[in-house]
């Protein structure tokens, strides 16, 4: 089975890795790191799968420690917190629901304790589930959806910023979603379009400070919230109406947030999104 084809298949949400009939890659095993983070200390949220394990690896390679965010998806995060340690950095890993606000504080203090600072904040993990109809989405799902993708964003990076100094870089994922909307996402959409607002806003409202806000907004991307979250046959066919005619992999987006997150690459750049989108061309 090639990227451009996905086995039918669903899985219970959130969703792990071993319950995939098709591995993502997003463990950067291809990846050589050259300092750009040494010494730094990162949050990374959702960082036990998916997008956010490659960036925790990408980021450890690079030389940070990592705090690995997630929900409950425990074996997944131990696969994470092993391939920072074969790394050669050090990891916590942090399980709950950041839509509670005292555990997104909890998530600042434990990183803080443990690694005595915060350089890098990766604001990743997000909820999403399709409708077929604007009739069928609850209140309920609107609520948590916001809660977990716009909501916890914001309070985990309000909490960070009494720790993080001259320097320090706040990443958002966005969506491609949030620049062209989407039928069947429309929460989520709505949630991602907002994130890009609220990076630029986050922006400007940090750079006197010198804390610089980006965001990620890719395409299609294989990781376990697809198979979580589609029924089969979009599964099967997930990506392939990109101009790529493929979904992303993870180790394929990583490489973004290691550009935002290093001062060496990109110390000019605030209020930015950078779109992985396989070839899609949008305005702006």
């Amino acid at each position: 089975m090639t990227d451009h084809e996905h086995p039918e298949q669903t899985i219970p949400y959130p969703g792990s890795e071993e319950q995939m009939l098709q591995d993502p890659r997003d463990e950067m095993r291809d990846y050589a790191g050259t300092g750009l983070l040494a010494g730094k200390v990162a949050i990374v949220t959702g960082g036990d799968s998916g997008i956010g394990r490659a960036v925790s690896v990408a980021f450890a390679k690079e030389g940070a420690d990592v705090a690995i965010v997630y929900l409950d998806e425990h074996d997944d995060a131990r696969r994470t917190g092993e391939l920072v340690k074969a790394a050669g950095q050090r990891y916590i890993a942090i399980p709950g629901d950041i839509a509670k606000d005292p555990h997104r504080r909890s998530i600042v203090s434990q990183t803080v304790d443990e690694f005595g600072r915060l350089d890098v904040l990766v604001n990743n993990a997000a909820f999403q589930n399709p409708v077929e109809r604007p009739e069928d989405l609850t209140p309920q799902q609107w609520q948590r959806t916001f809660a977990v993708n716009i909501e916890a964003n914001f309070f985990l990076t309000q909490a960070a910023l009494e720790h993080m100094r001259e320097g320090s870089a706040i990443i958002n994922t966005a969506s491609v979603t949030g620049l062209r909307g989407h039928a069947t996402l429309l929460d989520y959409a709505a949630t991602k379009g907002a994130i890009i607002s609220l990076t630029y806003s986050l922006a400007q409202a940090l750079v006197d400070r010198r804390i610089r806000v980006n965001a990620v907004a890719p395409g299609p991307v294989w990781t376990p919230l697809i198979p979580a979250t589609m029924d089969k046959d979009k599964v099967k066919g997930f990506g392939t109406d990109t101009p790529m005619g493929r979904a992303a992999q993870p180790d394929e987006i990583a490489p973004s947030f290691v550009f935002f997150a290093s001062n060496r690459l990109s110390s000019y750049y605030t209020g930015e999104v950078l779109a992985p989108i396989g070839g899609y061309t949008l305005p702006g």
